[in-house]
């Protein structure tokens, strides 16, 4: 039977005279009691004070046992009840363990029998709890053998990918640059539908360079890419990278706002690496809002972190869709808009940093991108999962003076 320490219990009885000394005795054998005389008091306590088990009689002016315990389970659904009922009406208590009831007893209650029936509700309510984490656990487990999966076969792939296809791009590309270069001279100015061929030459142009940038993302997979650290101003890299996508959201009617006037926003960290995050989000950003709306990014600091944050007033994120978005390939653009790629990108490189990236977001609404990162590499050590990370960096550069 489970340890009483810290459980927490209702008693719902119209009867001081009954309720009152009960509290007592369980208070000793290390419960946190709560006691409620009637239904409605007792929902009201349960929206301010959660608890695991309620003990609840079945006969009580107002709202009876019954109806509590249904309300209960609608509202409340991981807290177990156990009913009191009398002799005589022992049909009400198996009337509430078909609604849910984890048992009934009938008064006049023994006391050690209660202990033990509320035990066994903390023990049973602790299994499912378990159950949940243990079934999430194996989700997350199965969704990143996927991934992993997904990695290892594209590892395999990209190490090929930029001779196979870079050198027939470079072909193409060329012959495109020589077609348009016959179409500007004289002889051809009359070349009847010119104007279709010029524009079937831009659209392969733009072919090629989406078909680059795809390949380059992949490789930069498979090659560990180098960090080299200094002192980084983030308020400087931010207002870089927004003057660098300004043109693209001005053309889309979407305003971007600064939020960084009063942070402390000097870290040691890679500039480079961090300058890609800014314009990976903002672009995210764009893409999700597509026109008609705004961008902020501010800045926020404390001791041993800084947090950037990236929010836009775009279509959203479904939650189904929330754990997926750091996964390699998914996207929920058009076929031939987006590539999946970014996200994961992005979270790749701020693990790398020490830092970790989360992510809250209401369909309709828009999302918020939040990027905390350590002011130093020592500063990685309260950062979780991470600080193994940051360590390894640490050691590094301690070993490389160059660095």
């Amino acid at each position: 039977m489970s340890a009483m320490g810290n459980n927490r219990l209702l008693l719902v009885d119209d009867e001081t005279d009954f309720r009152a000394p009960l509290k007592k005795r369980l208070e000793k054998r290390g419960f946190v009691v709560f006691e409620a005389g009637s239904g409605d008091e007792c929902q009201m306590l349960l929206g301010n004070e959660p608890v695991d088990v309620v003990v609840s009689d079945v006969k009580m002016p107002g709202k009876n046992g019954i109806e509590v315990l249904e309300w209960i389970k609608e509202n409340h659904g991981k807290t177990e009840v156990i009913l009191l009922t009398g002799h005589a009406s022992a049909q009400d208590g198996v009337e509430g363990i078909k609604k849910g009831a984890f048992d009934y007893l009938t008064k006049p209650v023994e006391f050690e029998h209660l202990v033990q029936k509320i035990g066994q509700a903390i023990d049973k309510k602790k299994r499912e709890a378990e159950k949940k984490q243990e079934a999430e656990f194996k989700a997350r487990m199965e969704q990143q053998m996927v991934a992993t999966e997904r990695l290892a076969s594209l590892g395999t792939l990209s190490t090929g990918i930029a001779h196979e296809i870079d050198n027939p791009l470079a072909i193409i590309k060329e012959c495109a640059e020589y077609m348009k270069l016959l179409l500007n001279k004289q002889e051809l100015a009359t070349m009847p539908r010119k104007p279709d061929f010029e524009n079937a030459i831009g659209k392969i142009e733009t072919a090629i360079e989406r078909a680059k940038r795809i390949t380059h993302q992949l490789l930069g997979f498979v090659r560990k890419s180098e960090t080299f650290f200094s002192e980084t101003d983030l308020k400087e890299l931010v207002a870089e990278t927004v003057e660098f996508a300004a043109k693209d959201a001005e053309n889309k009617r979407i305003k971007i706002f600064q939020d960084t006037g009063h942070a402390n926003a000097v870290i040691w960290s890679d500039p480079y690496a961090i300058r890609q995050v800014i314009f990976n989000l903002l672009t995210n950003a764009i893409a999700a809002i597509g026109s008609d709306g705004t961008i902020k990014i501010s800045i926020k600091d404390t001791e041993s972190r800084v947090m950037l944050c990236v929010e836009d007033t775009g279509e959203g994120i479904p939650k189904e869709n929330m754990e997926k978005i750091f996964e390699p390939f998914f996207t929920t653009k058009p076929p031939g808009v987006g590539t999946g790629l970014g996200l994961y990108v992005t979270s790749g490189i701020v693990n790398r940093l020490g830092g970790r990236i989360d992510i809250s977001s209401r369909v309709g609404q828009g999302s918020n991108f939040q990027v905390m990162l350590p002011r130093s590499i020592e500063a990685c050590a309260d950062m979780g999962d991470n600080k193994n990370i940051c360590f390894d960096i640490l050691n590094e550069i301690k070993g490389d003076p160059t660095k």
